[in-house]
């Protein structure tokens, strides 16, 4: 008897919490679905949704590399596992591919051992397979997908949930275009100057307050990133339009998910949020750029079994 798990995409950085700020989303996500079998250890017996670009070998898999975590940490590394992988989300999007698959691949193993490990603290097990693709161990993308809601990491072990309003709906627009996470961060500066970085940090602070009062007004004023987002524009073709196309149909707040090139938008209710992907699609339709739609409320489930 197998067990199917299913990890949500996420937005990492949230407009002024760069590295330390995510929100889950409904969908897109992961799926993966493991079996105890006959043979010795971890294996990888099935990958779909990948056209070729992940790995079979446990440790250089994102997924495989988290399950394997959870595995050596309970003492059951060699226990017959199969694992099939099937992505439901693509790849290089901003939206947290691999945080999913690290996500899904340590919550499955734990859910076919009957949960020895608290579903939270299975994220730095999940980190262990995300730091692969990053190169770095930020929770940004991994703690919403697994614990799901709106999610502030101070670091991997100081993780907490905010209160998010019911009616906050997110929009992300995914263009067809690739930006490298290596790309778009060798482009940043080490050095902020303190107006910018006190400008920050008021924003981040006013953000968390605004998500526990349920107050939009604030939340409309306070998501301005003043650092990472005016490094990263240029990385997006029309990004600034888009934007702009955004707040015009009444978005709360609009910028980069992740490293992009999904630019998300936040809004108060469906209505508005329905109007702002309309704005947000047009801008790269009309420059002849294919793009995809995912809106959804601020999903508070995070990694489930189905």
């Amino acid at each position: 008897m197998g067990v199917k798990v299913f990890a949500p995409a996420s937005v990492g950085n949230c407009i002024v919490g760069f590295d330390t700020l995510g929100l889950a989303l409904e969908r897109p996500g992961d799926e993966i679905i493991v079996k105890k079998s006959n043979h010795k250890g971890l294996r990888i017996t099935q990958i779909t949704g990948a056209k070729g670009r992940l790995p079979y070998e446990i440790e250089k898999n994102t997924a495989g590399k988290a399950a394997l975590s959870v595995l050596k940490h309970l003492g059951a590394e060699d226990m017959g596992i199969d694992m099939e992988i099937h992505k439901k989300m693509p790849f290089g999007s901003g939206l947290g591919s691999s945080a999913a698959s690290a996500v899904a691949g340590a919550f499955a193993v734990n859910c076919l051992l009957k949960q020895p490990i608290e579903k939270r603290k299975l994220l730095p097990f999940a980190m262990d397979g995300e730091e692969l693709a990053s190169g770095s161990r930020h929770a940004d993308n991994v703690a919403p997908s697994l614990i799901g809601g709106i999610v502030f990491s101070r670091n991997e072990h100081s993780v907490h949930r905010i209160m998010a309003p019911k009616e906050l709906i997110a929009t992300v627009v995914y263009p067809h275009i690739q930006i490298l996470t290596k790309d778009a961060r060798n482009i940043l500066s080490e050095n902020v100057p303190l107006k910018k970085m006190v400008e920050q940090s008021s924003n981040l602070a006013s953000f968390i307050i605004a998500c526990y009062n349920s107050d939009f007004d604030l939340l409309g004023r306070c998501m301005e990133d003043v650092v990472i987002e005016p490094q990263r524009a240029k990385l997006i073709p029309h990004f600034t339009k888009v934007k702009e196309a955004a707040l015009a149909q009444g978005a709360l707040g609009c910028s980069i998910s992740g490293a992009g090139p999904s630019i998300f938008a936040l809004s108060a209710n469906t209505f508005i949020a329905e109007n702002v992907a309309t704005a947000m699609q047009k801008v790269f339709a009309d420059n002849k750029i294919k793009s995809e739609l995912f809106m959804s409320p601020v999903n508070q489930e995070g990694a489930v079994r189905y």
